[in-house]
């Protein structure tokens, strides 16, 4: 059984766990989810805290449900 980091997302109750090093300001990611609004709200919990600016947005991947987030300035 994985155990759940503080930085780690699990929107939907399935631990999906980012590179938050690797975020520089122009990248992205894909998060697959149902629960699009839980995803954002702890998407903006762990980015509030490292004082990053994000773009939020649900959007259908490869035939997926998620959110996609961007670092911005």
């Amino acid at each position: 059984m994985a155990v759940q980091k503080i930085n780690d997302l699990n929107p939907d109750g399935v631990i999906i766990s980012v590179n938050w090093d690797a975020m520089v300001i122009g990248a992205s990611f894909f998060v697959p989810c149902v629960n699009t609004e839980a995803a954002i709200k702890q998407v903006k919990k762990i980015t509030d805290a490292f004082k990053w600016n994000v773009e939020c947005k649900v959007v259908t991947q490869d035939n997926k449900l998620g959110v996609r987030i961007w670092r911005i300035l």
